[in-house]
């Protein structure tokens, strides 16, 4: 997440990651069947184990996020640290870095997040077409982190609403661009890798999301 002060100021927080996107991520749980789909036959695993597989794979997209920050702050040198914050009353933690990085070097740590949670969608649902109808809680897990908290985000970038760090608003300052641009930007793919999920067979939503996707690294060419 981002802070823009002249120069866009870095602040990532965990805040959309917070415990309560897990519960939320459970729709992507259930499973149900089309007339042409065949139901996978039940499995054996416990209810307990599968959900505590998904909330895993929901903490590994947040690691992934995060990490895609942190990684960019290390190529950029830019000395990232980690301060604690609060939301709402909530406690959560900040990934911070040095002032005055080259706007594209700032759009760029401020879109990683999301660049991982494409990466991660586009690779699950092009492993797994038919991901809705499989048991994989793991990997349901990863996938409805992605989805929802780029929704998440989206909706504080077009309200304008949330932490003034929030990645969308960085993104938006490091371009000089109104935040409901990258609010879009960000929703669309969340929006249809969503419908993928559950109609694997469209094609135009596959490459849609694809050059959305495309589209969004390729800003930080402007």
């Amino acid at each position: 997440m981002s802070e823009v002060k002249g120069r866009v100021k870095r602040d990532h927080k965990g805040f959309l990651a917070a415990p309560a996107v897990l519960v939320w991520l459970a729709a992507f749980q259930a499973p149900c069947a089309h007339a042409d789909e065949a139901p996978p036959p039940p499995s054996e695993e416990s209810r307990g184990k599968s959900v505590a597989k998904f909330v895993a794979g929901g903490i590994v997209g947040f690691a992934a996020h995060e990490a895609g920050h942190v990684g960019f702050d290390l190529a950029f040198d830019a000395h990232p640290g980690v301060k604690g914050i609060r939301y709402a009353g909530i406690p959560f933690f900040a990934i911070t870095h040095r002032h005055n990085l080259p706007p594209r070097q700032e759009f760029a740590i401020s879109s990683a997040g999301f660049w991982m949670q494409h990466a991660s969608s586009e690779w699950l649902l092009s492993r797994h077409p038919r991901l809705h109808w499989e048991h994989a809680p793991w990997d349901k897990g990863g996938f409805a982190f992605d989805v929802l908290t780029s929704a998440m985000y989206a909706g504080a970038a077009l309200t304008r609403s949330g932490p003034y760090e929030r990645d969308t608003r960085g993104m938006a300052a490091s371009l000089g661009v109104d935040e409901h641009w990258i609010g879009a930007m960000v929703l669309a793919p969340a929006a249809l890798d969503t419908y993928r999920y559950y109609h694997p067979s469209a094609g135009w939503a596959k490459w849609t999301s694809r050059a959305v996707k495309v589209g969004l690294v390729l800003l930080v060419l402007k």
